[in-house]
């Protein structure tokens, strides 16, 4: 995720906390260590809970009886919102902190498993009428197999629902270090950075890749693109953060798509 200030570092899948690139590349992306501070903190804050939330469920739009799945769910905030509008829902994520968060807020015989992005998924094929995936994409290096298993879990025509870190933002952020030369737009390049959200710090390995090369992974994976977003924050937004809001109504934060298997 990037700040609502571009200046500032970027943080990551809903991350709220503080981030300070590093050069050291971390040893993995572990959200057990820290997964109440980091739900806390996204429960709440403008770029997480009013800001790409809000946007993920205005594209998703009526969701009334569909089946959807929610790819790297988390502690189940999206997952919660999209069953109160009345979706059969399901879940995974690799972390079984995450995961715990998601089973207390969901309740029992909530279908969430633990499983890896990128690997293959247990889901029969033509399973889900849509597929959420927020802010999770880009801890791959490579989106073929992932896009290739979300692809075989949904009905033919229906939706994948992305959001990501928004590449000029990551872009901004390196540039104005003066890392533009270790880390160009156009190139896919790695960077790590340590997170700090109530008491605790965590290292995250986090991957930039240009638009085109996003688009290029979807429409490779046999997606059709309908929709590139760059929304403005939520209507609540206004009023619980009007210094924020009023300073910079809309910034580059995340860029999302809606994406139709075919």
């Amino acid at each position: 995720m990037v700040s609502n200030e571009p200046q500032e570092q970027p943080r990551s899948a809903g991350r709220a906390a503080s981030a300070a690139v590093t050069a050291d590349r971390p040893r993995a992306n572990d959200y057990d260590s820290f997964a109440e501070a980091y739900t806390s903190e996204n429960e709440t804050n403008l770029v997480n809970a009013h800001y790409e939330r809000p946007a993920m469920l205005a594209l998703a739009g009526e969701v009334a009886g569909r089946r959807v799945l929610d790819a790297g769910c988390g502690a189940g905030a999206l997952l919660a919102a999209l069953r109160d509008r009345g979706a059969v829902v399901s879940g995974f994520d690799a972390s079984t902190g995450m995961l715990d968060l998601a089973g207390r807020r969901l309740g029992e015989g909530a279908d969430l498993v633990v499983a890896d992005l990128g690997g293959p998924l247990p889901y029969p094929d033509d399973a889900f009428d849509d597929v959420v995936s927020s802010l999770v994409l880009h801890y791959l290096e490579d989106w073929g197999p992932a896009l290739a298993e979300l692809r075989r879990v949904l009905k033919p025509g229906g939706r994948l629902i992305v959001s990501v870190d928004h590449p000029f933002a990551v872009h901004l952020m390196h540039r104005e270090a003066g890392r533009e030369d270790a880390y160009p737009y156009f190139d896919t390049t790695n960077w790590s950075a340590e997170w700090t959200m109530g008491g605790r710090s965590a290292l995250m390995s986090l991957w930039h890749r240009p638009l085109h090369a996003m688009t290029e992974a979807f429409t490779g994976a046999g997606f059709r693109i309908e929709v590139i977003a760059e929304p403005e924050p939520g209507p609540a937004a206004r009023e619980l953060f009007p210094e924020a809001v009023a300073a910079k109504p809309r910034f580059l934060c995340f860029l999302f798509f809606v994406l139709r298997a075919p």
